[in-house]
Order: structure tokens, then C-alpha cells, then sequence
């Protein structure tokens, strides 16, 4: 799993694995999700998520370094 938030664009993505984005849905405002070949769920990404989390860094416990990408 990798976290990556881009401060330029304001977007908070997670992806699970390293499957090709088959197809991409907005299932509510804000919200899309990424799906592989066989339909299932690889991504997650939050337009505007800087409405959404106070801080971040805050992030950063959940993951090792490695895994967790904060683009400012």
C-alpha cells in the first residue's frame, strides 16, 4: 500500500498493490475509486483532501517511510 498526497493539486491518493488502473469511477463527490482488471478495488483518491485532514503528517505513523510520499 502507498499513500502519496499532492499539495499542488490537492489530492490524497492510496493504492494497494501494483495492478494497471483498468477503469476510474467518482462514486460520490470527491471520491474516486481506481479498479484493476477484474473490477476490484486498487485506488483510492480524495479531491480537495485538504478539506478532510487537519495535518498530514499525522499520516505518516500508519506507513512505513517508505510507503508514505508527502509532495509539498
Amino acid at each position: 500500500m502507498k499513500i502519496k498526497y499532492d499539495q499542488e493539486v490537492d489530492v490524497l491518493r492510496i493504492l494497494w498493490g501494483n495492478d494497471p488502473i483498468e477503469e476510474s469511477d467518482e462514486e460520490q463527490a470527491g471520491v474516486i475509486l481506481d479498479y484493476n482488471e477484474q473490477g476490484k478495488v486498487i485506488g483510492l483518491e480524495i479531491l480537495q483532501a485538504s478539506e478532510q485532514v487537519d495535518d498530514w503528517k499525522d499520516l505518516e505513523g500508519f506507513l512505513p517511510p517508505e510507503r508514505f510520499v508527502l509532495d509539498t
